[in-house]
């Protein structure tokens, strides 16, 4: 199997905004995110679909998925943090986090498009780091 991009990211070929790690588990800043905090939680070892984890690997994700949702929701100072399982956009298995006050920000479509504001990811990053 060909590296992911989340795996050049793991394997530090490709740098990222990271938040949280651990041993089995990445969480980093999505570069075109939904709604700022918008986080990317990912098994270090790479499997397509979260479905087909190994049940170990699976709890590790979503394990992270808690502490990283408490932590945006306690620093970004949102009522909620949403969860999606998408799958079909990278062939890693990854669990979205979007922080948000309104269903109509979770809902919200991200410009893909658009440049990546790097300082900004960074700034943020910093806050929310473990």
């Amino acid at each position: 199997m060909q590296d992911s991009i989340f795996t050049k990211i793991v394997k530090g070929d490709i740098p990222a905004h990271k938040i949280y790690e651990d041993e089995y588990v990445l969480a980093f800043l999505d570069i075109h995110p939904v709604q700022p905090g918008h986080t990317l939680i990912i098994p270090k070892k790479q499997v397509e679909f979260v479905w087909d984890l190994p049940a170990d690997d699976y709890r590790s994700v979503m394990d992270a998925a808690q502490k990283v949702a408490r932590r945006l929701r306690e620093v970004l100072d949102v009522p909620y943090v949403g969860e999606q399982v998408i799958g079909v956009d990278v062939p890693h298995a990854h669990v979205h986090l979007i922080p948000f006050h309104t269903v109509s920000e979770f809902r919200a479509v991200p410009d893909v498009d658009s440049q990546p504001d790097h300082a900004a990811l960074s700034e943020l990053a910093k806050k929310l780091m473990f």
